[in-house]
């Protein structure tokens, strides 16, 4: 009984390799996608070939298809085949997708149609939010302005703590669309804000105003909660550019 338990099995060691070559597979392909290796339109080679080029079997290639296809990068075709989606169908706030798009998230331009969602949002929640958010909200927001601060040179705190604000902020204006859209743009918004952070050259000025933006929270000012989330945009915005100008490519 005792060697049964400590004689390794096939069992016992298939299901730690087949999720890692399922999620190398799947980056595999949808990297190809990304990277129109299979443009826009066109159909994906057949399962074996597809098989013989990733090096894995029948199921794996389907189940990595399924994954593509909920993502919005392909769309199986009864007795024709898988075609490639245009970018305009795919999944672009999720984070598995913009995970996949790498560094050519600077070329779809992505981070700026993020930027303008931002501007039509988050001036509105802001406002809103120094109406209604509760004194619990008000120290949540807060508490991430005190993170961003005391991050100094980590800048994956400094996101992470930067995205919490402004997800909580959301949330603060008690708008249920907002509410929702702070769960749906996480992980939009944390692309975005890091690229903006890693391309400045100081983040003293981002504190700074987001210090102002939750004092205007507490003493229930909607017009200076307002200006100050203008502000960082228009600083999101700057830096944006800094950060689109290095990741293109030499003329």
């Amino acid at each position: 009984m005792q060697g049964r338990h400590d004689q390794p099995t096939d069992s016992g060691s298939t299901p730690s390799r087949r999720p890692r070559v399922q999620k190398d597979v799947t980056r595999a392909l949808a990297a190809d996608i990304c990277g129109e290796n299979y443009p826009a339109g066109s159909y994906l080679p057949r399962e074996n070939d597809l098989c013989e080029r990733y090096g894995v079997s029948r199921t794996v290639i389907r189940e990595s298809l399924k994954i593509l296809e909920s993502k919005g990068l392909v769309r199986g075709r009864s007795r024709v085949g898988t075609v490639v989606c245009s970018k305009d169908e795919w999944n672009i706030l999720d984070q598995q997708v913009l995970e996949w798009i790498g560094d050519r998230i600077f070329q779809f331009d992505l981070l700026n149609c993020i930027l303008e969602a931002r501007r039509a949002i988050e001036p509105v929640a802001a406002e809103l939010a120094a109406r209604r958010a509760t004194v619990q909200e008000i120290a949540e927001i807060e508490r991430a302005w005190q993170q961003m601060r005391d991050a100094e040179g980590d800048l994956a705190k400094f996101t992470a703590a930067d995205v919490a604000f402004h997800e909580s902020l959301l949330k603060a204006s008690h708008n249920q669309v907002f509410q929702q859209l702070a769960s749906i743009i996480q992980a939009g918004l944390k692309f975005s804000l890091q690229a903006s952070n890693e391309a400045a050259d100081t983040r003293a000025g981002a504190v700074e105003i987001h210090r102002q933006l939750v004092e205007a929270l507490r003493m229930r000012d909607a017009t200076a909660a307002r200006d100050c989330s203008w502000q960082l945009l228009d600083l999101a915005a700057r830096d944006l550019a800094l950060a689109v100008e290095r990741h293109s490519p030499p003329a």
